[in-house]
């Protein structure tokens, strides 16, 4: 294999880890909802194989995106705020009155996240 291939695969599974990571799924959710292999689920994840053209047009339509969001390298720094963004929303995610935040996540930046907290939190000290 060519280092070029190499190099696509592991930009996919960082894209596709990611998505995975922002909303909320796991490898065994692709499996279920899309009916593709655990086998091959984890081979993507992992760098080890790179999915045919219309298993990745099913799933960037399940995750909301294009294509090109699993495909092309983006800076480390967003994939690094997101990261922080995952584990804030996971501390978050318990408490009803910010189940709203995650249906406005999907692209936001942790300080999207916080900015929208302080604004509910308001809110409910005005009531």
């Amino acid at each position: 294999m060519t280092d070029n291939s190499e190099m696509n695969k592991k930009i996919f599974a960082k894209n596709f880890n990611y998505y995975l990571a922002i909303n909320n799924k796991t490898q065994a959710d692709i499996v279920s909802d899309l009916k593709i292999t655990a086998s091959t689920v984890s081979d993507w994840a992992n760098a080890k194989k790179y999915p045919r053209v219309d298993k990745m047009q099913m799933l960037a339509d399940y995750f909301g995106i294009l294509k090109s969001d699993l495909t092309e390298e983006h800076a480390t720094s967003k994939l690094t705020d997101d990261v922080e963004l995952q584990e804030y929303l996971e501390e978050l995610k318990n408490r009803s009155e910010m189940r709203m935040l995650f249906s406005l996540a999907k692209g936001a930046t942790k300080e999207d996240v916080e900015k929208a907290v302080r604004i509910i939190e308001a809110l409910q000290k005005d009531e």
